[in-house]
């Protein structure tokens, strides 16, 4: 008989909590902050996710988005950065005569980017190929600076 009574008591309450979250404003935009954050959209799952907070600061999914989006959004602007400076490198490196101050710019560009690599500290959930794309780019950027001091 308890068992009965303890059952269909957490069918209501699962029931409660499920009505909660789909009508609750603050829990719509966290879910919609978690598919944009999904399919890689971080700057719309940062403002949704932010939105969400802002409505309920106890939404704990709302603050885990926004700090996931942050920490994808320093990912990519990392790697946006790398491509850039990998481009000027490359147009430097195409001159016939590489003159002092383009290898300065270039150990420079590197330093730089070595530096900005280790700020960066993905999470468990951070998108692995945004990981494994910003190490690429920090391992080239490291071996090229290697070249560029010797």
């Amino acid at each position: 008989m308890k068992n009965r009574f303890a059952s269909i008591g957490s069918f209501f309450l699962l029931t409660f909590m499920v009505i909660y979250i789909v009508l609750n404003p603050s829990y719509q935009r966290s879910l919609q902050a978690k598919y944009y954050f999904e399919i890689g959209e971080y700057e719309d799952a940062l403002v949704l996710a932010k939105e969400a907070f802002s409505l309920d600061v106890y939404n704990r999914m709302s603050s885990t988005i926004m700090s996931q989006s942050i920490i994808a959004l320093k990912y990519k602007d990392y790697i946006d950065m790398a491509r850039d400076y990998s481009s000027k490198i490359e147009a430097l490196a195409t001159q016939q005569v590489l003159l002092d101050k383009d290898r300065a710019r270039i150990r420079l560009m590197c330093e730089i980017m070595v530096d900005s690599y280790k700020k960066l500290s993905p999470s468990i959930i951070t998108d692995k190929e945004l990981v494994d794309t910003a190490s690429g780019y920090y391992l080239k950027f490291e071996n090229l600076l290697e070249k560029v001091t010797q």
